[in-house]
């Protein structure tokens, strides 16, 4: 359900800024060494984690890990360091449970934010164009916070470094506007110690970061 209201919510932003922009004949901004262009979106952080939870000495509990998706408001910042080259930092937070799922087990384990900041060095074929592809590569920090256990459960996760691989396009509108959808893909794991160390998982989490968003040129 929040996963489709969030998709709803996108698409009215994107249909309402399209009819601003038909409405209005102003030609596009141009962009270019030194163009700065902030984007507010909805993003969802979609974790990929099917990982076995096995004990303290190995033996597998037939259990496996599995983390929920969440949408967000992010804010997204493209410097333009050339003509065709740009550094994108996107920030903000999104939460996420985790539940421990094997046999007629199914069961919420932990709750936890996770502060995703990712850092790309993007490359811009057709910067003016209408519509303006982009790719880039980066890395990824994931650090958890305000973790809450459940259900009689003790769980840690390790904060640590990710590498990024991004695709996207910019619909350059009228004056400084732009419509954005992006999608990075982000490979990252990270080991949970469950109840002291009596269970415990390699999480590979590799969420999709896809986002939908208005920018602004500056």
């Amino acid at each position: 359900m929040k996963t489709a209201a969030a998709l709803l919510a996108a698409a009215s932003v994107l249909t309402l800024a399209g009819a601003a922009s038909a409405q209005n004949a102003a030609a596009p901004e141009a962009v270019g060494k030194g163009t700065l262009i902030v984007t507010t979106r909805m993003t969802g952080v979609l974790p990929q984690a099917d990982d076995a939870i096995v004990t303290a000495a190995g033996a597998d509990s037939g259990l496996k890990v599995d983390v929920g998706d969440d949408w967000m408001p992010t804010l997204g910042f493209t410097y333009f360091v050339a003509d065709h080259w740009a550094v994108e930092a996107i920030l903000g937070a999104t939460q996420h449970e985790v539940r421990a799922k094997g046999g007629a087990t199914d069961v919420a384990v932990h709750e936890t934010w996770v502060l995703p900041p990712v850092v790309t060095l993007q490359y811009r074929p057709t910067p003016n164009a209408t519509i303006s592809p982009y790719v880039g590569a980066g890395v990824s920090y994931m650090a958890f916070f305000d973790g809450q256990d459940k259900n009689g459960f003790e769980v840690d996760l390790d904060d640590g470094f990710g590498v990024a691989l991004q695709a996207g396009a910019d619909w350059n509108l009228s004056g400084p506007w732009t419509l954005n959808l992006d999608a990075k893909k982000i490979w990252f794991d990270t080991d949970a110690t469950i109840n002291g160390g009596a269970l415990k998982s390699s999480v590979s989490l590799d969420p999709w970061v896809v986002s939908v968003g208005v920018g602004r040129k500056f």
